[in-house]
């Protein structure tokens, strides 16, 4: 048996997104069942972004291949090398991601909530960011996905000022989900990972076309005790 490893967010309420948590019948109340209501943006907490996200005639969830969601995955490990409000460069990912094939799904490992928890502004405002160059070196690499752990474009932060930039610059969407590279963002716990490859399986919701899904994101690796 695999060993399990799970790499996505709890669902609780946070200052970016809204959780709308409501008991619709509790045994508190004398009610037979116990039902739980929720609801929450489609781009909040672990989720697989859609073309649709960025592009007015992008496609949607509904055309989500899991085969494009399931699979071997190349792990990127720059928990050493990313500083904060600092850009992640190509050569620093083509120096740690030489280990890329065809066809991977790649995660790029920086361990940010653990230097700053995703619940404070702190995570957004310092956070490394990608560059074009850095993502059009991933697009090259003819990767089917892109996992991250970190707000990954440098736009991202001002939105916590209501401020929206031109879509040229969230560079990985433009880039990557433009071309139909899928964006699993919002990991965790990639600590855990502690090889270059493991296998990723990352579950979007089936919610039909819509710009976004919440996904159940894990790795299955090899136990090392069995």
């Amino acid at each position: 048996m695999p060993k399990l490893i799970d790499l996505t967010l709890p669902i609780a309420d946070h200052f970016r997104w809204k959780v709308d948590r409501t008991l619709k019948a509790e045994h508190a109340r004398g009610d037979q069942f116990q039902i739980t209501w929720i609801g929450w943006t489609v781009h909040g907490f672990t989720h697989v972004d859609a073309p649709l996200h960025m592009l007015a005639n992008g496609t949607t969830t509904s055309d989500f291949q899991l085969e494009q969601l399931v699979g071997p995955a190349a792990i990127v490990d720059l928990t050493d090398a990313v500083t904060s409000n600092e850009p992640i460069t190509r050569e620093t990912i083509a120096e740690r991601g030489g280990h890329i094939r065809r066809g991977d799904i790649v995660l790029l490992k920086t361990c940010w909530e653990e230097r700053h928890s995703i619940a404070t502004p702190e995570f957004w405002t310092q956070a490394p960011w990608l560059t074009r160059e850095s993502c059009e070196w991933l697009y090259a690499r003819e990767i089917k996905a892109l996992g991250v752990d970190f707000p990954q474009d440098e736009p991202i932060r001002h939105l916590l000022q209501s401020v929206v930039k031109p879509i040229s610059e969230y560079v990985s969407h433009d880039v990557l989900l433009r071309r139909g590279v899928l964006l699993i963002e919002y990991l965790c716990n990639l600590r855990a990972l502690r090889g270059p490859r493991t296998h990723l399986v990352a579950l979007p919701l089936k919610v039909p076309d819509a710009d976004g899904a919440p996904a159940r994101v894990i790795a299955m690796e090899e136990d090392a005790s069995s």
